[in-house]
């Protein structure tokens, strides 16, 4: 495979020093090959051929014009003829160069990238190709490129390439044999409907041919299944939590007829399970961490008593307190049909509920959130675990706690108890934990738990759950060696799976990712371009903004796509966890910009000087900004620190409004305010970049003026 790379690598570059070296490209006009056919026909066309099947293999930027000439030297048959076989022949030579020298190495580095061209060949197989040959969605060398790193069989793409790029070369050609027809330039001249026409094509045929394989791909989709000639809503939205509500709100809103259907409660796992009672716990534990450390603010230190199920009805109220926000009665006084129960898909445009009805609506939004991850340990079902969905029935303060799973819910739940007076085991199989944050991140969130008293068992790997008279055990694998780790209670944080079953979703072949997540293209379609999927059940994120976020390109598309669509944009999506210093992220940080590769400038701030942080006793954390090397743009911002997840708001509106570290350094900032962090990060890029040469002129001025 080696030599085959570097006979091909030594083909490529030595056609390409031909071209450039003995300036070939002179020769690639109208006046040469005019000539050339004058004395010889047949030659013209040989040499034609060879020409554009080099341009095309070596991706060079002259097939364009090499089209307009066939059609201007050859006539629209003739020219559609030779064109048509030296484009794929060419295509397909520089799809092979492609295969043979960057595949391995693009799949290995750039495999993100390439992910969706992956899965459009999986999928679509053929029809992919031939949609993006006949809608130039890209450069045509692009996708030679592209393909080249797939695993497409070679004769599918020559095949392919040749049916799918006839119409635009027809197009091409036609308009160059209408431009050969000018002898002068004159309005007369130019101003022919023959021309004209042929402008017109060029411009007006991605649009046809988009509408032609929408119309294709469509009637082969929908074949299986019998349209209602009307309908009963515009939208139904299956599933009231987040991405569910927002859908039916904004549905609403423009009037339009909308139908909401929850099986469980209004307001999803994040009003019921979530964030609220979290957040609420997390409060409740951090008024007794503060009572802890009363001395340190000059207090006469008062032992403060927990009453475990006070807490945990507080959090219940807190929950009735913000339940009519999303209640029935609310989005039923919007215009909302919201109902009780079950639904299912039974075909694109059917929804049946629980109670027998059956919906027919123009589209569909799925919205069914997700559930906590129950892993298959041995002896599980035999102790008392307790999930994110479970643990707030809790009344009992468990005296022993094992939280199993190191990320945002697990440290959160973790800290929480330890400091309401559980005694917390925090066990990982990853050697840090918060492993999505940079090291520096996880190390100071450790340190942190560990001063409060919580035992880290990280590196250990869970083997199997067991209960005896003395109690209940983990057995979990720490380097070859078996511990056993003893609690009362254990809770699963180990992620979140999505609610994907029952919903008909194979019966209509609508594909899922194997981590159960229902696949959407930038519209939020699912294979079925009227149903749609948002929130945890969509994916790659798994919050309650994103879930709103991904509604509205949802809801909008859904209800306006035929007018005009709009992709969803991932591009500063932010996030935060609530721990104590709480962790805020958005964009890149370190370890995400090494492992893609990206160049960056790293800018830190240290909250140990931050005037507002020690005078609340909060000073513990920092600030650190990726930026484009010697530029100020951001291309992330992590934030450790009391209320970083207020903070890394500024870094947020930054990024999605592009402006950069300057902007933020010329923006006045309240004293004292632990927002002045920000400004203060901004000021340490500035002292990086400051011009040493003017700085320098800058003191010889000075020295000279003092005379």
């Amino acid at each position: 495979m080696q030599r085959t790379r570097i006979i091909a690598l030594a083909v490529a570059v030595g056609c390409l020093a031909l071209f450039y070296g003995l300036d070939l490209h002179r020769y690639l006009t109208f006046t040469f090959f005019q000539q050339l056919n004058q004395d010889s026909p047949l030659l013209t066309t040989v040499v034609f051929m060879v020409a554009y099947i080099v341009v095309t293999a070596l991706s060079l930027p002259f097939a364009v014009v090499l089209t307009l000439l066939a059609g201007a030297l050859f006539g629209v048959g003739y020219g559609v003829l030779l064109v048509s076989f030296a484009s794929t022949i060419g295509a397909t030579l520089g799809m092979l160069f492609a295969r043979t020298l960057l595949r391995d190495w693009a799949q290995n580095r750039m495999g993100r990238h390439l992910k969706a061209i992956n899965e459009g060949i999986e999928r679509d197989g053929p029809f992919y190709l031939f949609s993006l040959r006949l809608i130039p969605v890209m450069p045509f060398v692009v996708v030679n490129m592209a393909m080249g790193l797939t695993g497409i069989r070679l004769w599918t793409f020559y095949w392919v390439s040749q049916l799918g790029m006839l119409a635009g070369t027809v197009v091409y050609v036609n308009a160059g044999a209408q431009l050969s027809q000018i002898d002068q330039l004159s309005v007369t001249s130019i101003m022919t409907p023959q021309l004209l026409l042929s402008f017109a094509a060029l411009g007006v045929f991605p649009w046809l041919a988009r509408g032609l394989v929408a119309l294709v791909r469509n009637r082969a989709l929908y074949r299986p299944f019998r349209k209602p000639k009307k309908f009963d809503t515009n939208v139904v939205v299956i599933g009231a939590g987040s991405g569910g509500l927002v859908s039916a709100y904004i549905a609403a809103a423009v009037k339009a007829k909308v139908s909401l259907v929850e099986k469980k409660h209004m307001g999803g796992d994040c009003l019921n399970s979530g964030c609220v009672p979290s957040k609420t716990l997390i409060r409740s534990a951090k008024i007794k961490h503060d009572s802890d450390r009363a001395a340190q603010f000059g207090l006469q230190s008062v032992k403060v008593e927990v009453d475990f199920s006070a807490v945990m009805e507080r959090v219940q109220r807190v929950i009735a307190a913000i339940e009519p926000h999303d209640s029935v009665a609310r989005y039923t006084a919007l215009g909302v049909d919201c109902l009780s129960g079950t639904a299912r898909l039974l075909s694109p445009w059917e929804v049946a509920t629980d109670d027998g009805r059956t919906i027919t609506a123009r589209n569909v939004i799925l919205a069914t959130g997700g559930r906590p991850l129950v892993p298959a340990i041995a002896g599980l079902d035999s102790v008392d675990y307790d999930t994110s969905d479970t643990i707030w029935s809790l009344r009992q303060q468990p005296k022993r706690l094992l939280v199993l799973g190191g990320g945002p819910i697990g440290c959160e739940m973790a800290q929480a108890f330890n400091r309401l007076g559980s005694q917390v085991t925090l066990v990982d199989r990853a050697d840090r934990i918060l492993i999505r944050e940079d090291s520096d991140v996880s190390d100071m969130i450790a340190a942190r738990f560990e001063s409060e008293g919580i035992d880290l068992k990280l590196e250990r790997e869970a083997i199997r759950f067991g209960c005896e008279e003395g109690g209940q055990w983990l057995e979990v694998k720490h380097r070859g060696t078996v511990e056993r780790l003893e609690f009362d209670r254990v809770l699963l944080a180990l992620g979140r799976q999505p609610n994907s079953a029952n919903l008909g979703l194979e019966a209509l072949g609508i594909d899922t990712a194997v981590n159960g997540t229902v696949l959407v293209n930038d519209y939020m379609q699912t294979r079925y371009p009227n149903i749609y999927a948002c929130g945890d059940l969509a994916g790659p994120y798994q919050f309650t903004h994103t879930a709103a976020h991904q509604a509205w390109y949802a809801v909008v598309n859904a209800l306006f796509g035929r007018i005009r669509k709009f992709r969803v944009d991932y591009s500063v999506i932010p996030w935060a966890t609530f721990v104590d210093p709480e962790v805020a992220r958005v964009g890149l940080n370190e370890q995400d910009a090494k492992a893609q590769g990206i160049e960056y400038e790293l800018t830190r701030y240290d909250h140990r000087g931050l005037d507002r942080a020690l005078a609340d006793g909060e000073n513990y954390g920092f600030t650190k900004v990726l930026t484009v090397p010697g530029r100020d743009t951001i291309l992330g911002c992590t934030i450790v620190g009391s209320h970083a997840g207020e903070l890394i708001t500024e870094y947020v509106t930054a990024m999605k409004h592009g402006f950069g570290m300057n902007k933020i350094l010329s923006t006045i900032h309240i004293y004292p305010t632990l927002s002045e962090s920000n400004k203060f990060a901004a000021g340490e890029w500035k002292k990086a970049h400051a011009p040493q040469w003017a700085l320098a002129l800058l003191q010889r001025f000075h020295t000279w003026s003092r005379g």
